[in-house]
């Protein structure tokens, strides 16, 4: 079963992703959550999700330092890391290539946006989502 991991630390983030993927979960993808980057390094190492949405401003360790880890120090090259954040800036986008982030999209996002994401990153079928 493919899985997705949603990491931020706000909840109402959380929650507002895990609504925007509900047509999704129903296809049978299960959706985990993560309020931090040490919670999400533990998910990602038991869980083993195909896509990841990344924060980058979270307190303690920052979805740079997770995707750095998760790429780069664990060598999980087949996760797609999906950097989900309001930092948009070129340099922002820059660091994100070179911890090994896979895509990039900013806040606020449009949910339709998201789930065509998640259908071309997963290869689902396109028709799956109204």
């Amino acid at each position: 079963m493919e899985k997705i991991l949603i990491v931020d630390d706000e909840p109402g983030m959380r929650m507002l992703l895990e609504q925007t993927l509900e047509e999704v979960e129903q296809k049978g993808i299960e959706l985990l959550t993560a309020c931090n980057g040490e919670e999400a390094i533990e998910c990602i190492k038991s869980a083993k999700p195909s896509l990841v949405f990344l924060d980058v401003m979270m307190p303690g360790m920052d979805g740079f330092e997770v995707c750095n880890r998760v790429k780069n120090e664990f060598g999980m090259t087949n996760i797609h890391i999906l950097m989900l954040t309001a930092r948009g800036e070129d340099c922002d986008k820059k660091r994100g290539k070179e911890v090994g982030v896979d895509s990039y999209m900013t806040k606020p996002f449009n949910p339709d946006d998201i789930v065509k994401k998640v259908v071309e990153i997963l290869g689902l079928e396109k028709n799956m989502v109204i």
